[in-house]
């Protein structure tokens, strides 16, 4: 949410920002998502992330709290809203060059912040962050889950977009440490695959018998 905030600082409107998040697959895009929140709440929730991580609040946000715009439930935030509907018009089209990197700025925060708490144990399997921002936050759901993402795009890839976008953006798009262990445990997870495999084949290959008929004599 806040990263949509950031973006449309720099001049990219509200609905191609949420129109992206949505052909990546999320089910609302921030903009409105935060909006429906309340801009209030999410103020509130990121001063007190602030406490404890590095989060570089917008000052647009402030900016709207302060003037009561809150979003949906006040009739104004990021959006003009009638009857509980955003008013998507010519009135939020972008007059800027559209970032290329636009998507990767709003989902790849959230994918390596997954490394993170994976690193860091809060959650012990893979898949159980997968479900988590799935069901939780409405994380493209047949994408698999961020963990998902990162196996079906490559590890070295993310990383390598996010070592971009921490180059033109900040530190705030580093990668986290966590990528490293990860990709430790990827190559032990599949050396141990394979050899589990290569198990099961010898286990299940039929045994060559020589059966010898009574009274047989063997040969010399």
């Amino acid at each position: 949410l806040l990263e949509a905030i950031h973006l449309q600082e720099e001049g990219i409107s509200p609905m191609l920002i949420d129109q992206a998040a949505v052909d990546f697959g999320m089910p609302m895009g921030p903009v409105e998502l935060a909006d429906t929140i309340g801009l209030d709440i999410c103020l509130s929730v990121g001063e007190i992330l602030a406490l404890h991580f590095p989060v570089d609040l917008p000052k647009m946000l402030f900016e709207h709290v302060e003037k009561k715009q809150l979003g949906r439930k006040t009739g104004e935030g990021f959006y003009q809203y009638r009857e509980g509907k955003p008013l998507k018009v010519a009135l939020y089209q972008n007059q800027g060059e559209l970032p290329t990197n636009l998507t990767d700025r709003l989902i790849l925060p959230m994918v390596n912040e997954s490394v993170r708490c994976w690193r860091e144990g809060i959650v012990s399997e893979k898949d159980f962050i997968d479900a988590g921002l799935i069901y939780g936050v409405g994380f493209a759901p047949f994408r698999g889950g961020p963990m998902q993402y990162i196996e079906s795009e490559g590890a070295e890839n993310i990383v390598k977009r996010l070592q971009d976008l921490a180059e033109a953006c900040g530190d705030r798009f580093k990668p986290d440490a966590g990528w490293d262990e990860l990709s430790e445990y990827a190559k032990k997870t599949k050396t141990k695959a394979k050899t589990s495999a290569k198990a099961k084949r010898v286990r299940t290959e039929p045994s060559v018998a020589v059966e010898h008929h009574q009274g047989d004599e063997p040969h010399a």
